[in-house]
């Protein structure tokens, strides 16, 4: 059989094997195009998407060179909040600057937020953005305060021996050496490489130890070695561990804020002039009023020692001087006494400072006597009481700490920021022979600073073993005052960091 051609059978008809080619090259082409596209696309947009990521990096940046700025703008005028225009930077009129000053990528925008009253904390909030993403903004907020004598439990211008029984929480500093043979939960330093411990049987030679040291027997039976020995850790006594020496604490400042705090208590406060007799004792309640009174007498103790005889305030009222006088809190929580002054009672959400001082301010020799509970009712900061003395800050003989009964009698509370600028806070000693039932005491607390000129003390030791005062001594730090301290508290002029937080655009705080 013949084979007949196909285009024979159809003259007219082409082949579809070209149109077909030409339609998958278009789809191809087509998918092409759009996968490239969108890959160029993606690659751009990651590009951007990194100059974003490194745009907010850089904000980030630049906002913590804001409070960087703003810190080193303190240090040389801690009072100005305003960027040194003599406004305000707020969030209505925000204090801008370029970054870098010489050849600027960003910018930031500082709004400054002045201590409240009774508070050094300043708030720092700055924002940041470069110039050419100027919608990616980062904010840091920080948080700087100028810390007062409160930042320590206890403060000392002298050496200091802390005994058995002895249990503080909160740092401790001295400016002269430390013995310390309680049990510390946080650090101690001392302005002292090494000293003579005067309590120490050195048999009359000069016998240097460490700045702060120990007699307290560790678990292998052995006390601090002398120096230049390695400074063992001893834990079990330095929990919060030592330090030595460190720079000296400037108790002369005391002496210049007071007459500062006598003119607060003329303007807006509660001034109490020289009594004319022993001083004036003054009694805090808890619903925003106190009350005072002269104190007419106050009995001594007598009792020999050797072949000397001795007297010494018992420090309890005897009798008083005309009627007490109620009156509220002062509107600015100073009340100044140009004479000595008794304290006790209880606060409700209020911060105070008593003073006594009589003058001349540089050389009087006023003295504040506390034989009851000083307490607050909140722990929070809402509460604080500062007593500052010219001279000594006692605890009389007929305080409270009895040895037997509820917590309340066997314990003396004292919830408050002690000042003792040219004495001691402390007990004096008084022998079974000024009261058989009062010489010795059980407990006594203390919620907030000691700050003592001299060397502290509540308890007495007699040949090796406790002989007068206080059994137990507990020394509690208030964190709350280091920031927030007592009304015209003495502070330092260097700002400290307290904290710092990024935080989002609209969120509060």
């Amino acid at each position: 059989m013949r084979k007949i051609s196909k285009k024979l059978l159809c003259p007219n008809c082409q082949a579809e094997d070209k149109g077909a080619i030409l339609i998958m090259t278009l789809v191809f082409t087509f998918i092409f195009v759009i996968v490239g596209g969108g890959l160029v696309s993606l690659v751009n947009q990651q590009q951007k998407l990194n100059r974003i990521k490194k745009a907010q990096a850089q904000a980030l940046h630049i906002a913590e060179s804001g409070v960087n700025y703003y810190r080193w703008h303190l240090a040389h005028d801690i009072d100005d909040y305003g960027d040194g225009t003599g406004g305000n930077c707020d969030s209505v009129t925000p204090c801008v600057h370029s970054y870098p000053s010489g050849d600027p990528i960003g910018q930031f925008s500082l709004e400054i937020i002045p201590p409240a009253t009774g508070s050094t904390v300043v708030t720092i909030k700055s924002t940041g953005w470069i110039n050419e993403f100027p919608n990616y903004k980062r904010i840091v907020l920080a948080k700087y305060g100028r810390s007062a004598l409160t930042k320590y439990a206890v403060v000392a211008n002298n050496s200091m021996r802390f005994g058995e029984g002895t249990v503080i929480h909160g740092p401790v500093h001295a400016n002269g050496g430390i013995r310390f043979d309680g049990t510390a939960y946080n650090e101690i330093t001392s302005a002292q490489e090494s000293y003579d411990d005067p309590d120490h049987d050195d048999q009359g030679e000069e016998l240097e130890e460490f700045g702060v040291h120990t007699h307290s027997i560790d678990g292998s039976g052995q006390m601090d070695p002398l120096p230049p020995a390695a400074v063992p850790k001893r834990l079990d006594v330095f929990a919060g561990g030592r330090k030595f020496p460190v720079p000296t604490v400037d108790f002369d400042a005391i002496t210049l804020n007071l007459s500062e705090l006598e003119t607060a208590a003329e303007d807006n406060g509660l001034h109490l002039n020289k009594s004319n007799q022993r001083g004036w004792h003054i009694q805090l309640f808890d619903n925003g009023t106190l009350r005072y009174s002269k104190v007419k007498t106050v009995n001594n103790c007598v009792y020999m020692s050797g072949s000397d005889l001795i007297s010494v305030s018992d420090g309890f009222p005897a009798a008083y001087q005309g009627n007490w006088t109620t009156a509220d809190y002062p509107a600015n929580g100073i009340i100044f006494a140009a004479d000595n002054v008794w304290v006790d009672g209880k606060i409700n959400d209020a911060h105070l400072t008593i003073v006594a001082a009589e003058d001349p301010l540089a050389s009087g020799d006023s003295d504040i006597w506390i034989n009851n509970d000083i307490e607050y009712t909140n722990y929070d900061g809402t509460d604080a009481v500062g007593l500052i003395a010219q001279n000594n800050i006692n605890i009389g003989l007929r305080s409270e700490g009895d040895f037997l009964g509820t917590e309340d009698l066997t314990e003396l509370r004292i919830d408050a920021a002690l000042v003792a600028q040219k004495g001691r806070v402390g007990r004096f000693y008084y022998p079974a022979d000024c009261s058989s039932d009062y010489y010795q005491r059980n407990k006594i607390t203390v919620f907030g600073t000691i700050a003592t000129n001299q060397r502290y003390g509540f308890s007495w030791n007699c040949g090796g073993t406790y002989c007068s005062g206080y059994q137990d001594r507990q020394i509690n730090f208030d964190n709350y005052l280091s920031f927030t301290p007592p009304p015209l508290f003495p502070t330092g002029n260097v700002y400290e960091f307290i904290s710092w937080e990024e935080i989002l655009e609209d969120e509060t705080y």
